[in-house]
């Protein structure tokens, strides 16, 4: 009986230094909004601000054309949202459900992609951007991302555990491959197709690179790349940043917080049959 208490007693422990660790940092990010240049840099450092300074939300707004840059974010991680649960859910479907040749060493070529660094992918299609006359434009913010090899992957192992028995009895009924994958195989993978937009927004909203490279007009950069150049060379007006950063990270808590039920299903599903 001991054992099982000690047990159990070890097993909250670890779990409180996990939570302290996960969200300590968000707490220390919502506090030092709240301060004052002053309080944000004194040694050694406070814990609760004194006195309150809530100047920080205002100053950002002036800083950087904020509302512009949540909508170039809301576009981008929503554009390539909704056209990878396309473009890889057919792909997907065809790799898991279709028989043609060369079908298995395509989909090895998918996962080649999955081990080569994105970086090595930045200057061709900066370059593309380019040519094409997009830089500084919504687009060249979202079609680059519209497609990834991960969520193929994902989306194939989750098609590829589904009962054959679903695509013969659709034969049966004179449905063709695309009415197969769309009223029989997509409605019954609705957690995997969750995972992947879910997985693809926070994604998509946290990047960085790419739209601080392809977009330098501030009308026209993403939240990430807006809150990056407050970050000044000699002095970085902490509270200022940090209220930036927790406007910016609110929604996409929200979204996780609301969804995070069928991102795990999604995702433990993925692996049921390869």
């Amino acid at each position: 009986m001991n054992s099982r208490r000690w047990a159990l007693a070890a097993s909250y422990t670890v779990l409180v230094m996990g939570v302290l660790i996960v969200v300590g940092p968000f707490v220390w990010q919502a506090l030092t909004s709240v301060k004052s240049f002053q309080d944000s840099v004194r040694i050694p450092p406070t814990v609760l601000p004194s006195p309150w300074d809530w100047s920080g939300y205002a100053k950002v707004f002036e800083a950087v054309p904020l509302g512009r840059q949540f909508v170039n974010t809301v576009l981008m991680a929503g554009g390539r949202t909704i056209a990878q649960l396309v473009f890889c859910s057919l792909a997907a479907f065809a790799f898991a459900r279709l028989e043609f040749p060369g079908r298995r060493f395509f989909f090895g070529l998918f996962l080649v992609v999955l081990m080569v660094p994105s970086q090595l992918f930045v200057i061709p299609q900066f370059l593309i951007m380019q040519k094409l006359g997009w830089l500084n434009t919504i687009q060249a913010l979202i079609v680059p991302g519209m497609f990834s090899a991960f969520g193929t992957f994902l989306l194939r192992q989750f098609f590829a555990g589904l009962p054959r028995e679903l695509d013969e009895a659709a034969e049966l009924d004179g449905c063709g491959p695309l009415q197969r994958y769309w009223r029989i195989l997509l409605p019954l993978s609705k957690p995997g197709l969750i995972a992947l937009a879910v997985l693809t927004l926070l994604w998509s909203w946290n990047d960085l690179m790419w739209p601080l490279i392809v977009n330098t007009d501030p009308e026209m950069m993403t939240l990430s790349a807006g809150l990056a150049t407050l970050s000044g060379q000699h002095n970085i007006e902490h509270p200022t940043l940090m209220a930036g950063s927790l406007i910016a990270t609110a929604p996409v808590i929200v979204i996780f917080a609301i969804l995070q039920k069928q991102i795990i299903e999604g995702i433990a599903n993925t692996g049921s049959k390869s």
